[in-house]
C-alpha cells in the first residue's frame, strides 16, 4: 500500500499501520514529510528510519492536538453557553497549535535534541502532566 511516489504520507487508520518496510519503501520513493493522522500510527521502526533519513516528521501528539483542542473549546462553549463565530474559535486554535509547536520545539533544544518533535512532543506532554499533578498536590 505504501508502495507509491509521494513526498507526503499522512497515516491516519490504526496504530502500527506503517512498518519498517512501508518506511523504506517511501523513503524509496522521494519521501520528504511525514505527519501522523492517528495515535502511532507509524511503528517506532518506522519513525526511527524516517528521523535517520532526515525525513520532518510530525508525531500524533503534536499533529492531532488541533482535533482535541476543538474539542475542547466545543466543550468550554457548551458549559458557558457562549457561541463563538468561527473567525473567534479559528483564533483561539491557532493559538493553541502555535502553543503546541513552540512547547514542542523549546522542549526538544532544552533536552538536547533539536528539531526532533517526538522528543519535543514527549518532554512537553510529560512536563505538563508533572506541573499539573504538582499543582493538585498528588506529588
Amino acid at each position: 500500500m505504501w508502495d507509491v511516489s509521494a513526498e507526503l504520507a499522512l497515516p491516519c487508520a490504526t496504530q502500527n499501520e506503517l512498518d519498517l518496510n512501508d518506511a523504506h519503501s517511501l523513503l524509496k520513493n522521494g519521501l520528504t514529510l511525514v505527519a501522523e493522522g492517528a495515535n502511532m500510527p507509524c511503528t517506532p521502526d518506522a519513525v526511527d528510519a524516517f528521523q535517520n533519513a532526515d525525513v520532518l516528521f510530525a508525531p500524533g501528539k503534536a499533529a492531532n492536538a488541533g482535533g482535541v483542542a476543538t474539542s475542547a473549546l466545543e466543550m468550554s462553549q457548551n458549559a458557558s453557553r457562549q457561541r463563538w463565530d468561527f473567525g473567534s474559535s479559528e483564533d483561539k486554535l491557532r493559538d493553541i497549535m502555535h502553543g503546541v509547536h513552540a512547547s514542542a520545539f523549546e522542549a526538544a533544544e532544552l533536552y538536547g535534541h533539536p528539531g526532533d518533535y517526538v522528543v519535543g512532543a514527549n518532554a512537553a506532554g510529560f512536563k505538563r502532566v508533572a506541573d499539573a499533578m504538582l499543582a493538585q498536590g498528588v506529588i
